[in-house]
């Protein structure tokens, strides 16, 4: 039972970063997204994805893989657009 939560977790919060990765990709902006939340979010979702490896858990390794992919892509397009979206 706790398995079953713990995937309808991650596929809450996890699917909640698809919306705004697909506008970065549709539109090649990032200038309203915080640079630093970014940061701190891949960090936190790096240790999450490592404690999920220790505990054994896939419910927490599998929503962190997805989740570590989407706010990555979402970081790269930010750090790469950044000086763009400043001088337009």
């Amino acid at each position: 039972m706790s398995d079953i939560i713990g995937f309808l977790a991650a596929i809450c919060t996890t699917s909640a970063f698809f919306p705004q990765a697909y506008k970065v990709y549709k539109t090649k902006r990032t200038r309203d997204i915080s640079l630093g939340m970014f940061w701190l979010l891949v960090a936190g979702t790096v240790l999450w994805l490592i404690y999920g490896i220790i505990i054994e858990s896939f419910p927490i390794i599998i929503a962190n893989i997805v989740t570590l992919n989407l706010a990555g892509y979402i970081l790269y397009k930010k750090i790469k657009y950044q000086n763009r979206e400043y001088y337009q």
